[in-house]
Parts: C-alpha cells; structure tokens; sequence
C-alpha cells in the first residue's frame, strides 16, 4: 500500500500550534527537519513521520528551548559525553523557568501586599493603588523605587495588628461553593505558607471532613509520621476529645524529610507498625513520601482502613507520586496535589478540622498526661 503524502500545507494544518509554510522552510535550513521527497512537479511532499517530529518541535519550542538546543534533543545518541551536555541544556532551561516563576511570585506578592491592607490601611493604599502602572515597569526593569513605595505603607502597619480575616478575604479565589469548614481549613493552610496560590493544589476527597469529625467525636486514634508534627497539634482540643496522638517513627532524633525517609526504609519495624494501627485512625504524614506509598499499599490490600489519611509529604519525587497513589483509592483524604507540603501544613489541616468541634478548653492537661 503506497504511503500517503502531505503537501508542506497539509502538514501546518495537521501539525497546528501557529506553524506557518515559511517556518517549516527554515527548519529545513536548519536542519531541524530533513529535507522532504519531491513530486514530479518539485512540491515537497511529507510523511506521518515528518509530522511527528515537526510537533516535537513545536512542543519544545513552546517550552522555551531554543532551536539550537532543539536541533540537539531531536538527534541526540547515547554518547555519554552529549548526553551530559544535554542535561546541563536541561537544568539551564530549568533554571530560566524557575527565574520567570520568582519573577511572577514576586510581583504576585507586591500585588497581594496592596490587595492584602485592611481598612486602617486603606488611607495609604489609595496612593499605592495609584502607582500600580509604576510597580508594573519596576518588577520589569528590578527593584528600582519599589521600596521606597512600601516605606511609606509600612509605617502605618506599626499602629494596629494585622486583620488576617480581611486580609484573605481579598487574596483568596471565589470559594462560595465550598463548605464553611473547608474555607477555614483553606483559609488556615494559606496563612500556614503564606501563599494564596496553594488553593489551587489542596485536593479533598468528598467525605473527607464528614468522616473526620465522626472519627474524632469517637476518640479515634491519631497517627504522625514523626515526632515534629505530633508537637505541632492542638493537644488541648485533641486531649478533650479522648484522642491519642502516637507516632509512627518514634525516634526523637528524627526532625527533617530526608531523615524521616531514610529511617523509614533502614528500619522494618516502622513499617511493621502500619499493619498494628488501629481501624479508624487518622493518619497525619507531612515528611516521609515512602510512608504516605506504604500507607497506600497497606489500604490497597486491606491491612489498613483509617478515617482520614492527611497526606502532605514533602519532596519533588516520590512525594507527587504518593499524592497521586492517595487520591486514587477510596478512602477519605486531604493532600496537596504538588510537591508542597510538611509537617506545618498536615497539622493546620488537622488542628482546622479538631477546632470545629470543641471550643479551646483553657487548660494544659495534655501535659500531664504526657509527663504519666
């Protein structure tokens, strides 16, 4: 069966992405594309694979690459020696994203700086407001006179405290379909961080909050992944409610993400305390991902069914991919579906949800319990 051609129109019309005739000539040129087979009427005729590698081109020229760059991805061999050059291509494109990142969160922050005054502020904010189009050319060209902008906002901060309530009211994204609770719970994980965009990355399943609060108006049991974050907890509320707190790697020495980890893989009896933890357990994990994968295997084969699972491990890797694992099965979670997360951020989300049962009893006796 012949193969079907293309003229040099059909393919930037099956291609897409804003590819023009002229533009594929000069990846001829290049040498980006191979030059074509001709008809008898010398028009360049294209084949299906002629296609596919002109959309790897798009692909990564929309990514940023340049063509030069480009033309070595596409031909790259197994030579340790390019391949490594490649990679250093790769973490200096990386690093070129991640300056464009800054730049926008940069920006993002001097707008919520203004977006963010309260009403004692708002005298100075209109004249702040009105240099906006200053604060735009400034984060173009740097810093500039940016700061002497927030010198004159800034002395006016000295007078009263800040209205965090206020202040998310302004920042946060339109949640009027949530629930109360889970605005709260919101609300407190993006003063936990100090950035409004997480919103865009707390996942919940359904039941999450429903199940939650049924578990802990029972006394359930309370499961960290390290001693860090059962600190972090509201024990006063916890304690009230019967709650225990208990610890998975319950060595006081363990305070980071990496150590969490490594102890978690060095040691079977961590892992052997999973299949110990009681039905209905709430399990707290902010530092180790490997956990969070094992947790998920412990449900998977129905040696675990917590009530809740948070599940907020820090790390660029296996973190992501444990989230991901998480929100697939059907068990109640709350996570962050990206890298961000840590021990701060799974004990505001508990401590949100332990609030709205129980009003802060105004005593310590989780000490003495623990002292026993």
């Amino acid at each position: 069966m012949a193969t079907q051609h293309l003229t040099i129109k059909e393919l930037t019309e099956k291609v897409g992405g804003g590819i023009t005739p002229r533009m594929v000539r000069h990846y001829h040129l290049l040498g980006l594309l191979p030059q074509p087979i001709r008809s008898s009427g010398n028009y360049r005729l294209y084949a299906e694979h002629d296609v596919q590698r002109l959309r790897r081109i798009v692909a990564l020229k929309q990514q940023g690459f340049q063509l030069s760059h480009i033309h070595q991805l596409l031909d790259t061999s197994p030579d340790p020696e390019i391949t490594q050059g490649l990679m250093m291509q790769l973490q200096q494109q990386y690093q070129r994203v991640m300056q464009q990142i800054v730049h926008l969160r940069q920006t993002a922050s001097a707008l919520e700086s203004l977006l963010g005054r309260d009403r004692n502020c708002q005298i100075v904010q209109a004249e702040a407001i009105a240099q906006l189009k200053l604060l735009e050319i400034e984060t173009q060209m740097g810093l500039g006179n940016i700061e002497k902008i927030w010198q004159g906002l800034d002395a006016n901060v000295c007078f009263h405290p800040e209205s965090f309530q206020e202040s998310l009211q302004q920042l946060l994204p339109d949640l009027s379909d949530r629930s109360e609770i889970e605005v709260d719970l919101l609300s407190k994980l993006v003063l936990a961080c100090g950035d409004v965009s997480l919103v865009s990355f707390v996942r919940l399943s359904r039941d999450a909050i429903g199940s939650a609060r049924n578990a802990l108006k029972s006394g359930c049991q309370i499961v960290t992944d390290v001693p860090v974050i059962s600190t972090a907890l509201d024990l006063t509320r916890i304690t009230h409610l019967g709650c225990v707190v208990e610890t998975l790697i319950n060595n006081p020495h363990i305070s980071t993400a990496p150590e969490a980890e490594q102890a978690f893989w060095q040691e079977a009896m961590w892992q052997e305390r999973l299949q110990q933890l009681s039905e209905g357990c709430i399990l707290v994990i902010g530092y180790a991902p490997s956990i969070l994968l094992a947790v998920c295997e412990a449900i998977s084969n129905q040696k675990l069914r917590p009530s809740l699972v948070i599940g907020m491990p820090l790390g660029f890797s296996h973190a992501p991919a444990a989230k991901r694992t998480l929100m697939q099965l059907d068990i109640p979670f709350i996570t962050i579906d990206s890298a961000l997360g840590g021990g701060l951020l799974s004990a505001t989300a508990l401590n949100s949800l332990v609030e709205t049962l129980i009003e802060k009893p105004d005593c310590h006796c989780y000490l003495s319990l623990s002292a026993n």
